[in-house]
């Protein structure tokens, strides 16, 4: 039972990380990476807007019950996704001068909400 939640979750997430990137690229962001993994953590898209190399994280929430999903990104979260940007970064051999933000999607029923400079 625990697998088929498991997968099930994993399905919906790969699903809603989909639709957010398809809204990023009609909202001018080019997507460059999905779903990066590393020993640190894991970013959802990595993709280029307005001179910035930004890191998006997706969260989705059914209905409110669980909270806002933006709120799932607490500062555990943040410092996770910081220090696998750094890793990514640091992967591509990219400068450390490199103009970075990070956004996070937030999908609630059907409505998608972007977040940009979430936090720092």
């Amino acid at each position: 039972m625990e697998e088929h939640k498991t997968a099930n979750y994993r399905a919906r997430g790969t699903y809603y990380e989909g639709a957010c990137a398809a809204w990023l690229e009609r909202n001018g962001y080019e997507i460059i990476t999905r779903n990066f993994r590393c020993r640190i953590g894991e970013v959802d898209l990595i993709a280029k807007n307005e001179g910035y190399l930004v890191f998006i994280e997706v969260k989705f929430r059914k209905n409110a019950c669980m909270g806002a999903p933006y709120e799932a990104v607490d500062g555990r979260k943040q410092m996770r996704i910081r220090q696998t940007a750094r890793w990514y970064m640091k992967m591509k051999r990219l400068p450390a001068n490199t103009p970075v933000r990070f956004d996070v999607m937030a999908v609630s029923g059907g409505d998608i909400q972007l977040y940009k400079n979430a936090f720092y």
